[in-house]
Parts: structure tokens; sequence; C-alpha cells
């Protein structure tokens, strides 16, 4: 048995059975892939998977425990990587964060700032994506961590911890009717075409369900993974926009006002989520305290490991 016959299991496993995709991503041959699977199901003396001819149609019962065991071993095998990088130079490495432009742009920059004076030759890379494609790419190991609202919490297999609340502001033109009127209601949003985030975003469910709840229709015109996108289309005259209260600076978006809408919607809560199980290095929770005090190592390394007694709520 080799490592690298189980790397291809669960690469087949997450590309959904697709055998030449899992070849081109793992740099090989498809039926250099094949023939290893096949090896592997002879020494255990059953079959993964399911085959029509020469395609796999679904993964065996014994099959998905193989493939539990192989992911473990695999995450193991990261993490043996990873101690023996922290021991043999705990300054150099690389650390990737997935968040979403929300976050990258407004919530990140400090502790970036912080965190490259500290570790000048740690490699810091951020991906931008919605939240799903963040805890995509932390579940896979593309990712170190994510940080993104609500949907981290909606995956069992990520520690999911709160970093922050937050909430919205509605942003109009200067002299907009809205300005005039208090208390800013639903109802009197619901009047104007809404600019808002994507589908795709939690937080945007929180505003439908308010919505909902008076029985109220918001008629959504353009929807946008990123506040900016949303405060451009405002000043084009598209609508009114709902985004978070973070990303609006009276300074830097002078052409537009905004709307405290705090009492409009429920709170949001910003997440840290890690992979359960994950070898983090002394630099990345280094940098998940610089971004979120309240986390030091001596709180997120046991939720990680999954000891007893460590779950962590603001």
């Amino acid at each position: 048995m080799k490592i690298q016959q189980l790397r291809y299991l669960a690469e087949i496993a997450r590309r959904g059975l697709n055998v030449s995709e899992a070849a081109e991503a793992l740099h090989t041959s498809q039926p250099g892939v094949s023939k290893q699977i096949r090896a592997l199901e002879d020494e255990l003396g059953i079959e993964v998977f399911v085959r029509h001819g020469k395609r796999l149609s679904a993964i065996t019962e014994p099959g998905k425990a193989v493939i539990a065991i192989a992911e473990r071993i695999l995450a193991e095998a990261n993490n043996l990587r990873r101690a023996g990088e922290e021991f043999a130079n705990e300054k150099l490495g690389t650390l990737t964060i997935a968040a979403t432009h929300t976050q990258a742009r407004y919530a990140l920059p400090r502790a970036v700032a912080a965190f490259k004076r500290r570790y000048p030759k740690v490699e810091l890379v951020i991906h931008q994506g919605n939240p799903t494609q963040i805890c995509e790419q932390v579940l896979s190991g593309e990712a170190d961590m994510g940080i993104a609202t609500e949907m981290i919490s909606l995956y069992p297999e990520l520690v999911s911890l709160p970093v922050y609340q937050w909430n919205r502001c509605v942003v109009v033109p200067p002299k907009h009717p809205l300005l005039k009127k208090t208390p800013l209601t639903l109802e009197a949003l619901a009047e104007y075409p809404i600019v808002t985030y994507d589908f795709a975003f939690a937080n945007r469910s929180l505003v439908q369900k308010a919505f909902e709840n008076r029985g109220l229709q918001p008629h959504v015109v353009l929807s946008a993974q990123d506040s900016d996108v949303i405060k451009t289309y405002v000043e084009l005259g598209m609508g009114i926009g709902i985004l978070a209260k973070m990303a609006f600076n009276p300074k830097r978006d002078s052409h537009l006002r905004a709307i405290d809408a705090s009492h409009l919607f429920e709170s949001s809560t910003t997440r840290l989520g890690i992979k359960r199980g994950a070898y983090l290095r002394r630099y990345a929770y280094d940098f998940i305290e610089m971004f979120a005090p309240q986390l030091p190592r001596s709180i997120v390394e046991p939720a990680v490991k999954g000891e007893e007694g460590s779950r962590y709520e603001l």
C-alpha cells in the first residue's frame, strides 16, 4: 500500500468519480491512476468503486470506509510534513487564507500588515470567494483557514470560531428620499430597487428573512459578491444598496450617504473556519490572534484538536 494510491482514491472521490480530472489534478496519467487503484483493491481484497465498463459509477459501501480512512491518513501525513517544516524553520513558509471580498477588503488589512512586520519571510496568500468556495478550499487543503459569515458553521468538518458580529447599512445617493425617512422601515426600503449581496452569501438570507417576515417582496435588481460593486451601481442610480456597515467609509464614499439599518436586520457573525485535526504552524496561530485577539492559541488549538470543553462562542 502506497500513500500515492490513497491520494488517487481521495482525489477521484473529490472529483465526482471522474478519473481523467483526478489524473490531471495530480499531474499524472489516467491509465496510471486506474492501474494503481486496481492494485490497491487487489491488496485490500475489496472493490472500492462500482464500474460500468471502464467508467466509475459509484462508491461501494466498503469503499466509503476505505476513502474515509485514506483521507484521515493523508491529513495526518500533511500534518507531519507541516510539523517538520515548523521545526526546520519557524519563520519561513506559506500561510493561505480564504476570505470573502468584504473580509479581505475591510477586516483583514490591519492583521495582514502586523503579520508581515513580524514574519516578513512568510508568503501570505489570500484567496477570495463566496462562503461555499471558502469552506471547500479549507476542506481540500488549498487554504489553511477561511473567514466568512455564518456558512462556516454549517460544515461539521470545520471548527467554526466566531470572530465578531456586524450589521448592515443602506447606502443611497445624496438627497435621496430615504434620508428623511425616520425611522427607516422595511416597508420604505421595499419601495425601491435593491442592490445587495449575491445569493451565495449567507448574510443575504438574513436580509431576505427580514422582508419575508413582514410579508414583503424586495425587488433585487443586482446582486454582487463585492461591496464596492454594490456602491458603484448605487452611484449609477440602479437602486439603493444594502451592505455591511464596515464597508462604508464617509470620506472614501463621499458620493454616497449611509443610513444605519441594524434595527431592521438580524446581526451576522463573521467566523474563522479551520479543518478539524489540522496542524497549524506557529505563525498561523499568531495571525489568528492578530486578527481576533480573543482567539489566542490556547483557545484555537484545543478546538482544532477537538478536546473536550474547547467550544468557544462570543
